[in-house]
């Protein structure tokens, strides 16, 4: 039988402290999730007492409309602020980026702002803003009913992309644009060709941190939801207010279900990123 050697001074995860040290972070993240999980499907309306598997609460949770309702509200408002705060982060980020103009450092930092202002005062601000400098109709048909929570996400997901964005385009060769130009490669065809090709796992980061950012977002929402636009974690801080049963467990896991797979598929067509920049390198070489 081979013998281990024993781990060098910086093989730190062969460690037996920071196994034990990972394992409880572990632990201490997950779970919670997963007893959330576990009891959605407890046969009994306290969460504390475990009397049998069913699956009769997640059929509560399918028939309950207005869940429903919520559910695909959260999900419209996460589409489009997320493709909106692609696209507005992206070209921020480029534009940072690329040029060089005044106030640039003054636009650099208000764009961390709305990244480090505490949630609750940026729906105190969205609250003020729709109330007297934009106020939003009400009684509008869905989805325009969905505008003023939607403009707030935008406001607040868009510098998470610009962010994810601009770290990716510090590692652009700009060597590759000067070859493509020198190939008579216009403006726009060295953007689609080379840039964006460089940029595009950045692109699918933020849009996932950005459609997660919406799709679980609470304080915002509350502030600037009307009665007739819930969403599902404000229809889920509802049901809790009651009492955690076991069918707020059900839509709660279903939430997280689909974050999980929303991020495989990210992740997915994602790819390798290193792989993703040689290949776009070679097609200029």
């Amino acid at each position: 039988m081979a013998r281990r050697d024993p781990a060098g001074p910086l093989e730190y995860l062969r460690r037996w402290q920071m196994q034990a040290w990972l394992a409880a972070v572990g632990l201490f993240l997950y779970v919670p999730l997963i007893a959330l999980m576990a009891f959605s499907f407890n046969d009994s309306r306290r969460n504390i007492v475990w009397k049998g598997f069913t699956l009769r609460y997640y059929e509560k949770a399918f028939n309950n409309a207005s869940l429903i309702e919520a559910f695909g509200n959260s999900l419209t408002i996460a589409a489009v602020s997320t493709l909106l705060s692609v696209m507005l982060g992206a070209m921020v980020a480029f534009a940072l980026w690329r040029f060089r103009f005044p106030g640039k450092t003054a636009l650099d930092g208000a764009l961390a702002l709305p990244i480090v202002v505490p949630e609750i005062c940026m729906g105190v601000a969205m609250l003020v803003f729709f109330a007297k400098v934009l106020p939003w109709p009400q009684g509008l048909p869905w989805p325009l009913n969905l505008g003023a929570i939607i403009i707030a996400h935008v406001s607040f997901s868009f510098p998470f992309v610009a962010v994810v964005v601009r770290a990716r385009m510090a590692s652009f060769n700009r060597e590759m644009e000067e070859a493509a130009r020198d190939l008579g490669a216009g403006e726009w065809r060295t953007i689609q060709d080379v840039i964006l090709p460089h940029m595009a796992p950045s692109l699918v980061a933020g849009a996932l941190l950005a459609f997660t950012l919406s799709l679980d977002d609470f304080v915002i929402t509350f502030f600037t939801s009307g009665p007739d636009t819930v969403t599902f974690p404000v229809k889920v801080y509802a049901m809790v207010r009651f009492s955690v049963t076991p069918e707020v467990n059900a839509a709660s896991t279903i939430l997280i279900v689909l974050t999980v797979i929303l991020t495989a598929v990210a992740l997915r067509l994602q790819g390798d990123p290193a792989a993703a920049a040689g290949h776009g390198g070679g097609d200029k070489s």
